[in-house]
């Protein structure tokens, strides 16, 4: 299936995991894909050369610390100058840990607001030119703990709320040339860092929450994505969550 033939999508934080399985699927819909990554060049590499090994000058790479307005502008025009265009900006780019209250520090404030709300506006700000020239859009990676609060990750939660909320006000901005959305993961992956829900128990109460009893999969987030690039002309402003049903039994 080719729905993306001549697009080109930019996905944040994508050498690993979900963003990882979302460029592939981006790739193999047809569309030339931009890997983002900060620290994970070695992975971000081994995927970019299996891309282009299946169609050549076919995926790129740029290393952009997304705290950093400077460098965002910079990636947003080599990329256009690379690949003569952009039309999808899915910033999953995310940072997660927990910042129990009272012991929550401005760099732990500065940290989970940067990677999670400041850049998905910056970059749609910067992209935002191409997107409506190419009537593209964007899908912002919120998560359910964005609509419902996640015990001693405040800071995150909050950060999540916001880019919910700045779904919604992005597809009013830019409307009706770009289409901005969310998906808001559930159990799909269990972090890799200290962040309090790592333990075998407490992974198990959670699957026991959502309504199908199970973690759900990247691929379920990726197929949430491509719908909304490919198939949702008339979806914006709009969150799926991709949650089991868990939001039912929060």
């Amino acid at each position: 299936m080719q729905n993306l033939k001549g697009k080109v999508a930019l996905v944040t934080g994508s050498a690993r995991r979900i963003g990882a399985v979302t460029v592939q699927a981006l790739h193999q819909a047809g569309a030339t894909v931009v890997i983002h990554y900060r620290n994970s060049a070695k992975d971000a590499e081994e995927l970019s050369k299996k891309l282009n090994a299946i169609r050549p000058d076919s995926c790129y790479l740029h290393q952009a610390e997304l705290s950093d307005t400077t460098q965002l502008s910079k990636m947003i025009d080599a990329i256009i100058h690379q690949a003569g265009r952009l039309d999808i900006l899915i910033n999953n780019a995310s940072s997660f840990f927990a910042t129990p209250l009272g012991k929550i520090s401005e760099e732990d404030w500065d940290n989970l607001m940067a990677s999670n709300l400041k850049a998905p506006l910056f970059l749609s700000q910067l992209a935002a030119p191409e997107l409506i020239k190419n009537k593209g859009c964007i899908v912002n990676m919120v998560d359910i703990h964005g609509i419902r609060p996640l015990k001693d990750h405040t800071v995150y939660s909050s950060a999540k709320a916001g880019l919910l909320m700045l779904t919604q006000s992005l597809a009013r901005e830019l409307g009706p040339e770009v289409r901005v959305n969310g998906v808001a993961p559930g159990a799909i992956l269990w972090p890799e860092n200290e962040s309090g829900i790592s333990g075998i128990d407490e992974q198990l109460e959670i699957l026991n929450k959502t309504c199908l009893k199970r973690e759900g999969s990247p691929k379920d987030i990726a197929k949430a994505i491509l719908f909304l690039v490919c198939d949702a002309d008339y979806i914006t402003g709009h969150i799926i969550p991709v949650d089991g049903g868990r939001l039912l039994n929060h």
